[in-house]
C-alpha cells in the first residue's frame, strides 16, 4: 500500500476527530442557549468525552496490536456515525452526553491506532516528529473548519433555537466517507508484533512504562499542557458570549482564530524543530504564553460593542488572546514525539494509551476547573488561572530534557 495514501487517511480521520471533540466549546455554549442547562452542568460535557477516552486507552491501547490499528479505527467511525444520526432525532441535552461518550471512547481507538501507526511509516526520529506535527496540525485544522461548520447552522437571533443539530447530519456524512475508504487500505500492521505471550502480560507492560522517569515527567507535562489548551479552547466561545459581548455566531467563528493559531504552529514546528533544539523552542513558547495572558486579559474589561459587530469591528482582545494557540501549539506533538521514538515499536501503542489516558484527564480537569471558576467569579479570573500549570511545565520540561540527555548517553 502507498505510504501517503495510508498517511492521507490518517490525516482524513485526525481532521475528522478534530472536528468532533473540539465542538464541546460550541455545543456548550448552544446548550447553554438551547437546552436550558447551567455552566456548571455544561461543563460536564468535557467529562463525558474525556472520561471515556481516558478509561477505553487504559484498558485496549496495549491491546490494539493484536485487535489491528485498521480495525479498530472502523469501530471507532462506526460508533461515531450512529451517534451523530441520534443528536438530531433526540434533540436532547441527554443525547449530546452520550455522542461526547460515543467520541471520546471512540477517540481513544484513532488516536492510539494513529500514533502507533506513525512509528510504523516513520521510524526515524526527525522523520517521526515531522509526520507527528503534520498529522497534529491537520487535527487543528479539524478543529478550525469545525467552528464555521457549527455557526453556519447557528440562528443568532434566536439563541434557543435547535438549527445547529442539523450540523450532525453532515458529520454522519463524512463518518461513512471515512469509513468507505478505510475498507479499502491495508497497514502493514505484520510489523508490530506484540512483546507479551497475551492480553494480560501486554496491559502489565504498559503499566510499567510509568515507572520510568522519562515517562512520569512525560505524562505530568501533557496533564499540564492539555488543562491548560482544553480549558482555554473549550470556554473561549463561551468568553467571547459573555464576557467580550459577542453574538453566539460570532463568538463561534472568531474562536477559530484560536484553531487556526494551533494549526499553524504545528505544521510550522515540523520545520523549526529541525534547526532548534525542542527545549529551547518549548521554554519560549511557555514564557509566551503567559506574557500574551498577562498583557491582553486586562483588555477584556468593560467592553461595549457595535450593534452591527463583525469581524472588521470586534474588541481587541477578540483578535490578541486566541493567539496563544499559535505558542501553544508545539508543546503538545513534540513532547510526544521525543518519548514515542526513544521507545520500540512494540511499546510505542501502550506508550500512545498512557499519553491518551493522561491528555483526557489533563483536559476534563481544565474544563471543568475554568467552568466552575467562570460560573463563580469571571471569565478573566478562569483564563488567568492558566498562569499556575505553565509555570510548572516551564519546570517539568527541565526534568525532562535531563532525562533525556541521560537516555541519549545511554544509546551513545
Amino acid at each position: 500500500m502507498n505510504k501517503r495514501l495510508i498517511i492521507l487517511v490518517l490525516m482524513l480521520n485526525y481532521f475528522l476527530f478534530g472536528l468532533l471533540l473540539n465542538s464541546v466549546g460550541v455545543v456548550i455554549l448552544q446548550s447553554i442557549n438551547s437546552f436550558g442547562v447551567t455552566k456548571e452542568s455544561a461543563a460536564l460535557l468535557e467529562g463525558f468525552k474525556d472520561i471515556p477516552i481516558a478509561v477505553v486507552s487504559f484498558l485496549v491501547a496495549s491491546f490494539l496490536p493484536r485487535l489491528g490499528y485498521r480495525r479498530a479505527m472502523m469501530i471507532g467511525l462506526g460508533v461515531v456515525l450512529l451517534a451523530c444520526l441520534s443528536m438530531p432525532i433526540l434533540s436532547s441535552f441527554w443525547a449530546t452526553k452520550m455522542l461526547f461518550l460515543a467520541i471520546g471512547s471512540s477517540f481513544a481507538l484513532i488516536k492510539v491506532s494513529v500514533y502507533a501507526s506513525i512509528g510504523i511509516l516513520a521510524p526515524e526520529k526527525q522523520a517521526h516528529a515531522s509526520l507527528m506535527n503534520a498529522i497534529e496540525g491537520v487535527f487543528m485544522l479539524g478543529v478550525l473548519s469545525g467552528y464555521w461548520v457549527f455557526s453556519f447552522f447557528i440562528d443568532s437571533d434566536r439563541p434557543e433555537s435547535m438549527n445547529w443539530l442539523n450540523t450532525y447530519w453532515w458529520l454522519a456524512g463524512i463518518c461513512g466517507f471515512n469509513l468507505v475508504v478505510m475498507a479499502f487500505i491495508r497497514f502493514g500492521e505484520e510489523k508490530v508484533q506484540p512483546a507479551a505471550a497475551n492480553f494480560g502480560q501486554d496491559f502489565l507492560a504498559m503499566l510499567k512504562l510509568t515507572a520510568r522517569p522519562l515517562v512520569y515527567i512525560f505524562v505530568a507535562s501533557v496533564f499540564l499542557y492539555v488543562l491548560i489548551e482544553q480549558g482555554i479552547g473549550t470556554w473561549l466561545p463561551t468568553f467571547n458570549n459573555q464576557v467580550l459581548n459577542l453574538p453566539s455566531a460570532i463568538s463561534v467563528q472568531v474562536t477559530s482564530i484560536f484553531a487556526l493559531c494551533l494549526a499553524i504552529g504545528r505544521l510550522g514546528a515540523g520545520v523549526l524543530l529541525r534547526g532548534i533544539n525542542w527545549y529551547v523552542l518549548l521554554s519560549v513558547c511557555v514564557v509566551a504564553m503567559g506574557l500574551l495572558v498577562i498583557l491582553t486579559l486586562p483588555l477584556s474589561y468593560d467592553v461595549t460593542v457595535e450593534p452591527d459587530v463583525g469581524w472588521l469591528n470586534l474588541p481587541l482582545a477578540a483578535y490578541i488572546f486566541p493567539l496563544i494557540g499559535l505558542f501553544m501549539a508545539p508543546i503538545y506533538p513534540a513532547l510526544s514525539s521525543v518519548v514515542l521514538s526513544s521507545l520500540p515499536l512494540h511499546q510505542q501503542s501502550s506508550m500512545a494509551g498512557l499519553i491518551i489516558i493522561f491528555s483526557a484527564l489533563g483536559g476534563t480537569t481544565g474544563s471543568m476547573l475554568t467552568g466552575i471558576v467562570f460560573g463563580q467569579f469571571t471569565g478573566q479570573v478562569a483564563f488567568y488561572m492558566a498562569l499556575v500549570p505553565m509555570a510548572l511545565i516551564l519546570i517539568l520540561l527541565r526534568g525532562l530534557k535531563r532525562e533525556t540527555d541521560r537516555a541519549d548517553a545511554l544509546e551513545g
